[in-house]
């Protein structure tokens, strides 16, 4: 009885050398995909911080113009209907930066309206800067910068995936605007020292949750990312995170 050899296994054409190679091919694909994926988020970070930054000095720059150089200082205390007019400015702008993606990643137009945005909210955070006392304007800048460093630092390094927080962060997103709602009425009609101070502290606190939480958006690294397009996206909501602790923290260590 002749004994006939086995039949060849099913996937037969990745077998020995041939399969081998493919295999290696493949993983070679796969790794020079990762690779690009990589550049391209680190590419996109970079891009991100760098509007940060320049939006940041800006900011900086104001603040410091509208602190110390008194003519200005007087000018702004004195003409409050401006400081309305350029938060209307901010929100329209934050609305449509974040809302209408068209707008956001088309250029130059993105650009134009992030420009405004900085400018507008750079001009309400000098405004309020103005009226309180300069060793506390420092010291808040000292502290929202330690702050910042500290939670970004901790974004990168940490396992914890903040961005599955979803329900968490709509959630605080809620305690903030009812906060804030009942923070005006109250302050509006008698201003209440503890009231103020605890509802600074409470933005300070939500505030660097967001930073944290928009920080491992940039990342691409956990279960939730940005899109490399969404660099203006990224840029504003970390920025305005910035400032409103900054904000806060000002508030937290002045009295009217």
């Amino acid at each position: 009885m002749e004994i006939l050899d086995p039949p060849p296994p099913y996937d037969d054409k990745r077998s020995g050398a041939e399969g081998d190679r493919i295999c290696e091919m493949e993983e070679g694909d796969l790794r020079i995909a990762y690779w690009e994926e990589k550049n391209v988020r680190q590419a996109f970070i970079r891009k991100v911080y760098s509007i940060i930054t320049l939006q940041l000095l800006l900011t900086v720059a104001i603040v410091a113009i509208f602190t110390f150089v008194t003519p200005v200082n007087t000018y702004v205390i004195n003409h409050i209907p401006i400081y309305y007019i350029s938060y209307a400015v901010f929100l329209i702008c934050y609305l449509v930066l974040v809302f209408c993606q068209k707008i956001q990643r088309r250029y130059p137009w993105n650009i134009i309206l992030m420009t405004i945005f900085t400018l507008s909210l750079g001009y309400m955070t000098g405004t309020i800067a103005s009226m309180h006392d300069t060793k506390a304007v420092i010291l808040a800048m000292i502290i929202t910068t330690v702050i910042t460093i500290t939670v970004t630092a901790f974004s990168f390094q940490t396992k914890v995936d903040l961005t599955t927080w979803t329900g968490f962060f709509c959630i605080l997103s809620i305690v903030l605007f009812v906060t804030s709602i009942t923070a005006i009425i109250v302050l509006t009609y008698k201003y209440i020292y503890w009231v103020d101070m605890l509802y600074s502290a409470i933005c300070a606190i939500i505030f660097t949750l967001f930073l944290a939480y928009d920080t491992q958006l940039l990342l691409g690294n956990k279960r939730f990312s940005l899109s490399p397009e969404d660099y203006i996206y990224g840029a504003i909501q970390i920025y305005v995170d910035v400032i409103y602790i900054f904000l806060s923290i000002l508030r937290l260590g002045s009295r009217r």
